[in-house]
């Protein structure tokens, strides 16, 4: 094995806690359909899940490598440079999920180490190129992409299914859809823990433990194959339930058509080694196939919400990263306050988080509140007006003699002296007669 120094160790644990945080971000891509759906029971569903994100981290580093080798230049990176990408990456993960928000855990990583580097070698050290190409490209075209795909497969299936048994049908699509789920679990099994792969790699190089270009080490790829593996078994409910729940509500074929549509996408981005965002990917299938549906709305005030989140997850975590970079830079004092505040930090979240749990036995019991617009006209529009039936009754005028009074519905003439006041003993309220009274005879 590599011989490690203090730093390379902290850096190492680092990546590997990022590694976790991302596992439980990300689980809603994976298996929020098909827990909203009913395919799965919520705990056996993130467990299938964990085990196939552990076996997909063994089926490639194409995106490791363009993350160790083609981001940023290895020369002159410090081991420090990491770390402090690596609180970016991880701090912007934690508040996100806090609110429940499924921003990019690998747009996290890119903009913490982006901002890092800029902040110990200058913008030069960044490779533009593949920053373009290989990161913000596909960052805006899979969602369309995968949402497209998702419509035209929920709109085909409704089509298709639509002379066969209503029973038989669902059924079929809820088998369909724990496989589709399963593959899109594999899929983030080999995109997303390969960036931690990468991170490590780079750690590596940058500490001199291994040769520049080099590939992940073995026990590179496992430990971060169970790091991500752990921490989708432990589940982030709050981001299931927004994606489960928070952009539309979903039947069996459009899970189905939703999680089909983002593995294709996934699966094929690492074949060619985009280091792709699957939050962004199964976004954009769910609300393609929420409007692949007759009748089917996308919540586009949380749609909002994710892609305000979503633009802000590069910038922010870089950010984050320059000035953790800054202040590490400042000797081993500095790098050791970066850990305390990095500890704190998620503590306090982690404590914040305790006031309203969510986990498996609700994340499916609240859906997305009305929007502000919504609310708005809600506060300002004038209260219906009350039926007929249930006007108040006036109170009688005194009759002048004898009159017919209404009485549990039946006309009954109650004698009366001209000055006394007639009351009514049936609390049922009445209607006031159409003709005006007749004298008693």
């Amino acid at each position: 094995m590599e011989s490690f120094s203090l730093i390379l160790a902290i850096v190492v644990v680092t990546a590997l806690a990022f590694d976790f945080t991302n596992g439980f971000h990300d689980t809603a891509n994976a298996m929020a359909t098909t827990i909203s759906t009913g395919a799965l029971k919520p705990k056996v569903a993130v467990a299938m899940s964990a085990a196939l994100n552990l076996v997909g981290a063994f089926l490639s580093v194409e995106v490791a490598n363009t993350i160790s080798k083609g981001l940023v230049d290895e020369a002159g990176i410090r081991p420090e440079v990491i770390f402090a990408a690596l609180v970016g990456a991880i701090l912007w993960n934690l508040l996100t999920w806090l609110v429940g928000l499924p921003s990019s855990s690998s747009h996290a990583l890119m903009g913490g180490l982006i901002g890092a580097t800029i902040a110990s070698a200058g913008t030069g050290a960044v490779h533009g190129d593949v920053l373009v190409t290989k990161v913000m490209l596909p960052a805006v075209a899979a969602p369309v992409v995968a949402g497209v795909a998702a419509l035209v497969a929920t709109r085909l299936s409704y089509t298709i299914g639509g002379t066969s048994d209503g029973r038989a049908a669902e059924k079929g699509h809820r088998i369909g859809q724990i496989a589709s789920a399963g593959l899109v679990s594999l899929a983030h099994g080999t995109n997303d823990a390969q960036k931690t792969m990468g991170i490590i790699t780079l750690a590596l190089v940058a500490g001199g433990a291994v040769a520049p270009g080099s590939n992940p080490p073995t026990w590179v790829i496992l430990s971060a194959g169970l790091a991500i593996a752990l921490g989708t078994y432990i589940g982030g409910w709050r981001i299931i339930r927004t994606m489960g729940k928070g952009l539309t509500d979903l039947q069996p074929q459009q899970g189905f058509a939703a999680q089909t549509s983002a593995a294709a996408a996934i699966l094929a981005s690492s074949h060619l080694g985009f280091s792709l965002s699957t939050t962004h990917v199964v976004s954009g299938s769910v609300m393609g196939a929420g409007l692949g549906r007759k009748g089917g709305v996308v919540r586009w005030s949380t749609a909002g919400r994710m892609a305000v989140a979503w633009v802000l997850t590069l910038p922010a975590a870089a950010l984050v990263g320059a000035g953790a970079e800054a202040v590490t830079g400042l000797g081993d004092w500095g790098t050791a306050l970066v850990a305390v505040f990095l500890i704190a930090s998620s503590a306090a979240i982690w404590k914040i988080s305790r006031r309203q749990v969510v986990d498996h036995t609700n994340v499916n019991g609240t859906g997305e509140p009305a929007g502000v617009v919504t609310q708005a006209i809600a506060a300002v529009a004038p209260p219906p007006a009350a039926p007929a039936a249930e006007a108040p009754a006036t109170e009688p005028a005194t009759p002048l003699a004898d009159a017919p009074v209404l009485t549990g519905g039946l006309t009954v003439t109650i004698p009366a002296p001209a000055s006394a006041p007639v009351i009514d003993i049936d609390p049922t309220p009445t209607a006031t007669p159409a003709a005006p009274p007749a004298a008693a005879v």
